[in-house]
């Protein structure tokens, strides 16, 4: 897999590979995505209007509430460690701190450090924790490209993948409507959308055997649910200002930089960004499905590219894209550090994705935190005697206990049909 949200489509994909149908497979991968990703741009399309307006009613204690129920979605549905998730929210929230307080101007966490003034900026932390500590990974653990497969897919190959998937069209709604409340909900984005579509799709099928093995419903499950919950994360980010995947932090950070803040009032000022938004979305499906259907022949050519060729080429785009945040080469050097900072949360398993989006929403959730206690004098009882902050509040709870919630569940089942079978405490 070459993403997270690929390996559940590797299940079957590869197995089909192996039988001579990888064509039809990247076919109906190609396809599915397409019709999910455009179902979920028109309902994108429906929505944002209508809960941007109602955004614009909450005040700094509902704000707070769904960015807190942001880091709870990362922590009970990333799928990692608990604890782990937590430090790195936590690390993230402490590296969001530095630099110059906007409420009251006090400086902080600098350490004399003059360049610290502005904070860390955001490009300089995903460049360097995704694309350095990427190739610091690569190179220890001695990762190695040794050439492609050549694929075509025909015409053949489309109509054949079509006249299938009709077939499958209990899956494709089961998948696409599932992976779009996933990714709408802050903080969990397209890899756990794929492993429930999949699952599902296996649970509700008549020979769940079958998976595994090498067939299109296999495929069509996780990328149709991966592919909606790409276009459902951006819902929030766009309508509340909160990302619902790591991709959607990116982009938010990208608005951020442009001085653009997402959020209901980016709906109402600036217009023309949002819609201009969302018609990029439906350029952005039709050429992602040109580009899969029909230029796989010329991406699979990157992979012969030597990886001793392509160290030295992404070390430069990355250090590069770091100079350019300010001129400075302290930037270049804090690209370093967070390469470093993102190969040792690979090597310990700790995972990027919390530490990225706190990251981008810790000054929003400190201001709507202070805000908050500024109205109430003080009083935390704000967050709770408010309808709307405190029944996100309490799906926060849920989120971030789920873990918890679901191992005394089965716990529950297996103890009274097989003693022996119980977990011990």
């Amino acid at each position: 897999p070459g993403t997270p949200m690929s390996v559940a489509s590797a299940f079957d994909g590869y197995p089909m590979a192996l039988k001579g149908q990888g064509s039809r497979a990247l076919a109906g991968s190609a396809l599915s995505a397409f019709i999910a990703g455009t179902v979920c741009i028109i309902l994108f399309t429906l929505f944002a209007r209508p809960l941007a307006d109602y955004a614009l009613t909450w005040g700094p204690p509902e704000y707070f509430s769904v960015l807190l129920l942001a880091y709870a979605a990362l922590v009970g549905l990333g799928g990692a460690n608990i604890f782990k998730s937590v430090i790195s929210v936590l690390f993230g929230l402490i590296i969001a701190e530095i630099g110059t307080d906007t409420i009251t101007g006090t400086l902080r966490l600098m350490f004399g450090t003059f360049a610290l003034l502005a904070g860390i900026k955001f490009l300089v932390v995903v460049v360097g924790a995704f694309g350095i500590g990427e190739l610091l990974r690569a190179a220890e653990e001695n990762i190695m490209t040794k050439g492609a497969v050549a694929a075509r897919i025909s015409w053949a190959n489309v109509f054949d993948a079509l006249k299938e998937m009709r077939g499958y069209w209990k899956t494709f709604l089961r998948s696409t409507i599932s992976g779009f409340w996933i990714g709408v909900l802050p903080g969990t984005g397209a890899t756990p959308a794929s492993f429930v579509g999949y699952g599902l799709a296996k649970r509700f099928s008549k020979h769940p055997e079958k998976f595994g093995t090498g067939i299109l419903e296999g495929v069509v499950a996780p990328e149709s649910a991966a592919s909606a919950a790409e276009v459902g994360a951006l819902l929030p980010m766009v309508t509340v200002g909160v990302p619902g995947s790591p991709t959607a932090a990116v982009i938010l950070g990208a608005l951020l930089i442009w001085g653009l803040q997402p959020g209901p009032l980016l709906m109402r000022d600036h217009p023309e960004v949002v819609w201009g938004f969302i018609a990029s979305m439906y350029i952005a499906v039709i050429i992602s499905v040109t580009l899969n259907l029909f230029a796989i022949p010329i991406w699979t050519q990157i992979l012969r590219i030597p990886f001793t060729v392509q160290v030295p080429l992404i070390t430069l785009l990355c250090f590069i894209g770091g100079y350019t945040e300010n001129n400075t080469l302290f930037t270049m050097w804090m690209v370093m550090v967070f390469g470093l900072i993102g190969f040792l949360f690979k090597k310990l398993d700790y995972p990027l994705a919390p530490l990225v989006v706190a990251i981008v929403l810790g000054d929003d959730t400190e201001a709507a935190l202070r805000r908050s206690l500024i109205m109430s004098h003080g009083s935390l009882g704000i967050l709770f005697t408010r309808p709307v902050s405190l029944a996100l509040l309490l799906l926060a709870a849920v989120l971030f206990f789920l873990p918890v919630i679901s191992a005394i569940m089965n716990k529950r089942r297996r103890s009274p049909g097989s003693p022996a079978e119980a977990i011990p405490s």
